[in-house]
């Protein structure tokens, strides 16, 4: 492998890690908390709200039923309003979000569905407020299964970040297509994928490595 292709190679690995850690920061953060909201907004909850419950309910369904490489597309728009532009690294990190919140926030209440619901209410018959069941209670004691979400989110996100090279988004996936596919070029084809797959192996080791340092702190606490 010569220089430039190490350079072209090193700088696509550089992008893929900063689109799929930006847009899987944020992703995350907002995807659980809007998770938590349709969670306790849920009937006969601590802040049951049917219309709020049943709006976000329709909006995440929405958004996880557009196939990615629309959404790349459609909010074509909205990614030049908020960056400047459509093509590049920064561009794609906005489909890149989007597309991951409603994925995180169905994962998410499907974990939160699952804590016993007598931990909550005897929460609040010890007089804790609404805030503190969300932040004491129904975070700490999923914090395993979200870390396993975060793991779930990044491996997705670094499939969507190569899907994003089709309309250059830069990364492994615009390298592969570009170089790898378009010029018939099978080293950096051969080169891209097993960087991926190697970045996806990573990602799930640390995944599964911090899942059960968390566990295990918890059987140790109790």
């Amino acid at each position: 492998m010569d220089n430039a292709t190490f350079n072209l190679i090193y700088n696509a690995m550089i992008e893929t890690l900063l689109m799929v850690f930006v847009s899987g920061l944020i992703s995350i953060i907002l995807g659980v908390l809007l998770g938590i909201v349709v969670f306790i907004t849920r009937p006969n909850h601590i802040c049951s709200n049917k219309i709020i419950h049943a709006s976000l309910s329709s909006v995440i369904n929405i958004g996880r039923s557009i196939p990615f490489i629309i959404l790349l597309v459609a909010i074509v728009p909205l990614t030049r309003f908020i960056v400047g532009t459509s093509i590049g690294t920064s561009a794609a990190i906005v489909p890149l979000t989007i597309g991951a919140i409603p994925f995180v926030a169905r994962l998410s209440e499907a974990l939160f569905s699952e804590m016993p619901y007598e931990l909550i209410k005897a929460s609040q018959a010890f007089g804790a407020s609404k805030l503190q069941i969300i932040f004491y209670i129904i975070i700490p004691e999923s914090i395993s299964g979200i870390i396993n979400i975060a793991t779930i989110t990044l491996i997705t996100l670094v499939n969507y970040s190569a899907m994003a090279g089709t309309i250059g988004g830069g990364g492994l996936g615009d390298i592969a297509i570009r170089y790898g596919y378009q010029r018939f070029d099978l080293t950096i084809m051969i080169i891209t994928v097993c960087l991926i797959i190697i970045l996806v192996q990573i990602i799930q080791y640390l995944g599964d490595y911090f899942s059960k340092t968390f566990i295990d702190k918890r059987i140790q606490k109790q």
